[in-house]
């Protein structure tokens, strides 16, 4: 299973409109992903509720898995997503 770390760029964290851009990706992608923080249950990244209540901050890195055809390039592109403050965009 592929797995890639990435720090939280965003300015308020994983919440609202990060939280739904990442969902959104994931979704699209058409692949199980999840996220966890360092130590934490991992969450499905394709559900903003979920996401947003692991309580991810500005800072914070977490971690990235999935699993599937193309899963190593879906996880490069969420990567990049992440590593930009999506709260300016």
């Amino acid at each position: 299973m592929p797995i890639r770390t990435v720090t939280v760029a965003s300015a308020v964290g994983l919440h609202a409109r990060p939280a739904a851009l990442l969902a959104s990706a994931v979704n699209d992608s058409g692949l199980d992903v999840t996220v966890a923080l360092p130590g934490g249950d991992p969450v499905d990244a394709g559900s903003i509720l979920e996401v947003m209540t692991l309580g991810a901050a500005h800072g914070d890195t977490v971690t990235l898995a999935a699993e599937g055809d193309g899963a190593d390039a879906v996880l490069d592109s969420l990567v990049e997503l992440l590593s930009r403050d999506l709260d300016n965009e």
